[in-house]
C-alpha cells in the first residue's frame, strides 16, 4: 500500500470527503453553552485527549486488533457506545463513520482482512457504523499501524477543534496552528496510553459529563454552524 506516512498524511487531510467540515470537536456547543472563550481552547483540547478522543482512539485500535484477528466486532461496539452516553455525539460520530466506509469503499474495495468485506462488515457495525470503529478496520485493510492510528484520531479532533474556532470566533490562523503544534506532546502520550490495547474492556472509560452535556443542549440549539 505504499508508505504508512503518506498514507497517514492522505487520511488525516481535511479535504477528505467525510463531512470533518460539519463539526467542531465540541468546541460550538461548549462556547455556546458552557462559555469557552478562544484563549481557554487548548486547555479544552488538552481535555479531550484525556477523555473524548481517548475513547475514540482507544476503540479504533482495539477494532483494528479485531479485524486483523478475525474477531467479532460487536463487542467492540458496545464498548464505544458504553462510553458514549450523549446521543447526539453518537449520532455525529455516525455521520462521520458513513462518510469514511464511503471513501473506504471506493479506496479500499477489496478487504481481505474483514471477513465478507466490507458489506460484512456493515452487517455487523450498521450502514451507519461509528468512526472509529471504520478507521479501525481502514486502517487494518490499508496496512496502517496501531501508533499512526492512535495520531490520526487525535489529529483529527485536535484539527477539527482548532479549524471550528476560526468560524466562530475569528483570530489569526497562526494562533490556531500554534494550539495544534503545543497538543502534540498530549497526542503522543495517547499513543503511549492506546496503541497496545487489544480486548474492548480496555478501551479507556473517561468520562466528560460538561461535554455530553453541551451536546445534548446543542442539539436543540436552532442556530448553529456545526453538527456537534
Amino acid at each position: 500500500m505504499g508508505s504508512p506516512d503518506l498514507l497517514l498524511a492522505l487520511l488525516a487531510d481535511a479535504r477528505l470527503p467525510v463531512g470533518g467540515h460539519a463539526q467542531s470537536a465540541g468546541v460550538e456547543p461548549a462556547m455556546a453553552h458552557g462559555g469557552l472563550t478562544a484563549a481557554e481552547v487548548p486547555a479544552f483540547i488538552a481535555g479531550r485527549l484525556r477523555t473524548v478522543t481517548a475513547v475514540e482512539a482507544g476503540t479504533a485500535v482495539v477494532a483494528r486488533h479485531h479485524v486483523l484477528a478475525g474477531a467479532d466486532l460487536a463487542q467492540v461496539q458496545r464498548a464505544w457506545a458504553a462510553r458514549t452516553p450523549s446521543h447526539p455525539l453518537r449520532a455525529a460520530s455516525c455521520t462521520l463513520g458513513r462518510g469514511y466506509l464511503r471513501l473506504a469503499r471506493r479506496l479500499w474495495a477489496d478487504a481481505p482482512q474483514l471477513e465478507g468485506g466490507w458489506d460484512g462488515f456493515e452487517r455487523t457495525c450498521g450502514r451507519t457504523p461509528p468512526r472509529p470503529l471504520v478507521l479501525g478496520a481502514l486502517a487494518a485493510v490499508a496496512g496502517l499501524d496501531a501508533e499512526r492510528l492512535v495520531r490520526l484520531c487525535a489529529h483529527e479532533d485536535v484539527a477539527t477543534a482548532a479549524a471550528a474556532v476560526l468560524k466562530l470566533d475569528p483570530l489569526d490562523p497562526l494562533v490556531a496552528t500554534g494550539w495544534i503544534l503545543h497538543a502534540h506532546d498530549a497526542v503522543e502520550q495517547l499513543v503511549e496510553r492506546c496503541a497496545r490495547l487489544t480486548h474492548p474492556d480496555e478501551v479507556p472509560a473517561t468520562a466528560a459529563p460538561l461535554v455530553d452535556q453541551f451536546s445534548l443542549q446543542h442539539a436543540t440549539t436552532r442556530q448553529r454552524l456545526f453538527h456537534a
